[in-house]
């Protein structure tokens, strides 16, 4: 299944749900903060444009609510973030581990982190 792309409401509202687990449109739109919160229209059309992307589905309904749930893990969601972003740089991570360094945003440990990860990568593979 290829992943749907979503946009930053699109993933403040799946984080709701990847948070809270099953909710309806009002409790959705009620995880906002109340200064910068949208309009409940606005937060129902996008949930219904995330099902039509199949990112939610209804999971039930109650009275005449219905209870939608994210149908892509979080994960899978970042991952194709982080491809999308990558794909700026021509797919290469250099430039951005270039960056993330130099900003002192990466540290020794978060490296040490990605080798493990990398050998563990590695020998998988091998057997």
């Amino acid at each position: 299944m290829t992943l749907p792309k979503l946009s930053k409401f699109d993933l403040q509202i799946m984080d709701a749900l990847w948070t809270k687990g099953a909710l309806s449109i009002r409790e959705i739109h009620e995880t906002f903060p109340e200064r910068d919160r949208p309009a409940y229209t606005t937060v129902q059309t996008i949930v219904y444009r995330l099902e039509t992307k199949k990112a939610v589905r209804r999971a039930k309904k109650i009275s005449n609510a219905h209870v939608f749930e994210a149908t892509i893990s979080k994960s899978a969601a970042q991952r194709r973030l982080i491809d999308e972003f990558l794909s700026v740089f021509g797919g290469r991570p250099q430039p951005v581990m270039a960056h993330l360094i130099e900003s002192g945003k990466l540290t020794l440990e978060d490296i040490q982190e990605a080798e493990n990860t990398l050998r563990r990568l590695t020998k998988k593979e091998k057997s």
